[in-house]
C-alpha cells in the first residue's frame, strides 16, 4: 500500500538531500510497504545485510527509538563497538547512522548515496529503501561488535525486515498508522509480529490480550523462543534502583536516564535483549542503562528558547504522537510534575489521532496552544489541533510565539512548558533551541 507522493523532501538537506530528491523522484511514494525493489537493489550492492555484525531487530509502537538507545549504552559500556540504524531523524539525516559510535560523516553518506543511486540504475525505490540500504552498506564497511535496526514502519514488510538478526525485540503495541498496519490491534500486532524469524528469539514487552495473542502463535509457529516481560523476565523499579529479574538471577541497577515509567520497559527490554544474545556483557555493562540518550523523548531544553521564558520556568519536549504516548505523558505528568502550572505546546503530524493524544492531557494543563512551524513536515493545521480539543487548545502560531505568550502571561512566576505531538516539530525546535 502506497501513501500519496512527496514531491519536496522537507527533512532533508545539504548534499545528501539533493541526492534523495533526485532518488525520490523515481517512485515518489513516502510508505510502500514491499520488499521486492529492495531486495533487487542489495543484491545489485553484494547484499551488505549478510555482511554485517550480529543485529537486534526493534519492532513496535512506542519505545523502539528508547530500547535502542538503551542497547547501544548497555553495549557500550561492556566495551563493544556499536552500529545503530534508527528513523526519523529530528535535525539532520545523519542522526539515522550511527558507525562504531559515531554519527556517519555528511561527506560519507553522500558518497554511500550516490554509490546506490549507481548501482540502482534508475529503477524505482523509495526513499526509505535508500536509506536502508544505506545503513546496510555503511554497517557492512565497518567492524563493529553489534548493530541494532530500528523498524521504520510496522515489521512485516518494513524494508529493514530483510535482515535475519540473533535478536528480535517488539516493545509496545498499540493504534497508530492504521491505514498501512491496519485497523484494530490484531492486525497491528500481526504486522509487527513479522519481524520473529525461525529458531531466532524475540523478546516481548508487555501486551493487550490480542497483541499478545498474535505474537505467542506467530513465536511458536516459528519455532522462536520468546521471552515476554512479566512471564520470563521482569523489572521492578524502587526509589532509586530498577530491579531486573529473570532465569538467570537478578540485577540491582541504576535507574534508567530516561524519564517516565514506561521506560522502566523499555530498558527492561533491551537488558533481556542483550542477555539472551552470545555478546560479552559484563553485569556491571548493564549499569550504562544510567547513561542512555535519547533526543526528543522528555527531554529539558536549555539552549536559545529558554531565553523567550523566565529563568525559573523549564521547557521540555516530547516527540510521542499517538494515543498511547498521551497516556504515557499524562502518567508523567501525574506522577511528577504536580509542583507547577504545566502549559502544554502541540503541534502534530497531518493524519495523527489528535483527539485521543490530547484526551489525557487537557485536564492536566493549564493552558494548550496549537502551532505549526514553517518547515514541519506534514503538519497539522492548527484549526484541526482546536477542533479536536473541543476549542480548549488556542492557536499560538508558532512555538517562539506561543513561548513568547506564555511568558506575558506569567509575569515571571514558575511554570512547565511541554512541546510535543510530533518528532517533526521536536526536529524544528531542537533546531531553533541550537
Amino acid at each position: 500500500m502506497s501513501s500519496t507522493s512527496s514531491p519536496i523532501l522537507t527533512e532533508f538537506s545539504g548534499r545528501s538531500g539533493e541526492i534523495l530528491e533526485r532518488l525520490n523522484k523515481l517512485y515518489p511514494a513516502l510508505i510502500d510497504l514491499s520488499l521486492d525493489r529492495l531486495v533487487r537493489l542489495l543484491n545489485n550492492l553484494g547484499n551488505p545485510e549478510r555482511h554485517m555484525p550480529p543485529i537486534i531487530h526493534v519492532a513496535g509502537t512506542n519505545g523502539k527509538g528508547s530500547t535502542c538507545a538503551f542497547l547501544r549504552a548497555i553495549g557500550e559500556e561492556a566495551g563493544l563497538k556499536v552500529h545503530v540504524s534508527t528513523s526519523p531523524h529530528l535535525v539532520d539525516v545523519t542522526e539515522r547512522f550511527r558507525i562504531a559510535g559515531q554519527l556517519v560523516s555528511e561527506e560519507e553518506l553522500s558518497e554511500t548515496l550516490i554509490k546506490i543511486e549507481r548501482v540502482n540504475q534508475q529503477q524505482p525505490i523509495t526513499v526509505f529503501e535508500v536509506l536502508t540500504a544505506a545503513a546496510f552498506v555503511l554497517f557492512a564497511k565497518h567492524p563493529a561488535d553489534l548493530a541494532i535496526i530500528e523498524v521504520g514502519l510496522g515489521g512485516r514488510f518494513d524494508a529493514t525486515n530483510i535482515i535475519t538478526p540473533m535478536i528480535s525485540v517488539i516493545t509496545s503495541v498499540s493504534m497508530d498508522h492504521e491505514a498501512f498496519l491496519g485497523d484494530n490491534l490484531t492486525k497491528i500486532a500481526t504486522e509487527k509480529a513479522g519481524i520473529i524469524k525461525e529458531n531466532i528469539p524475540v523478546i516481548v514487552d508487555q501486551q493487550a490480550p490480542e497483541a499478545l495473542t498474535v505474537i505467542k502463535e506467530t513465536a511458536i509457529s516459528l519455532n522462536a523462543p520468546y521471552f515476554i516481560k512479566d512471564q520470563e523476565w521482569s523489572v521492578t523499579p524502587t526509589a532509586n534502583q530498577l530491579i531486573y529479574t529473570d532465569a538467570k538471577g537478578c540485577l540491582e541497577l541504576p535507574l534508567p536516564s530516561l524519564l517516565g515509567q514506561h521506560q522502566f520497559r523499555n530498558a527492561g527490554l533491551a537488558i533481556a535483549a542483550l542477555r539472551n544474545s552470545n555478546l560479552p556483557i559484563s553485569v556491571q555493562a548493564y549499569q550504562g542503562i544510567a547513561k542512555a540518550v535519547w533526543p526528543a523523548r522528555l527531554q529539558q531544553l536549555h539552549g536559545k528558547l529558554t531565553e523567550l521564558v523566565s529563568h525559573n520556568s523549564e521547557i521540555w519536549l516530547d516527540g510521542g504522537h499517538n494515543p498511547d504516548a498521551g497516556k504515557i505523558l499524562a502518567q508523567l505528568i501525574q506522577d511528577k510534575w504536580q509542583d507547577k502550572p504545566l502549559h502544554l505546546i502541540v503541534g502534530m503530524k497531518d493524519n495523527k489521532n489528535v483527539r485521543e493524544y490530547l484526551a489525557p492531557l487537557i485536564p492536566l494543563s493549564a493552558s494548550i496552544q496549537a502551532v505549526v512551524e514553517p518547515d514541519q513536515h506534514l503538519a497539522m493545521p492548527i484549526s484541526e489541533i482546536i477542533k479536536a480539543s473541543d476549542n480548549y487548545a488556542i492557536s499560538g502560531g508558532t512555538v517562539k510565539e506561543a513561548l513568547s505568550t506564555l511568558n506575558k502571561q506569567s509575569r515571571s512566576s514558575a511554570i512547565r512548558i511541554l512541546i510535543c505531538g510530533s518528532l517533526y516539530l521536536a526536529g524544528s525546535v531542537l533546531r531553533q533551541d541550537q
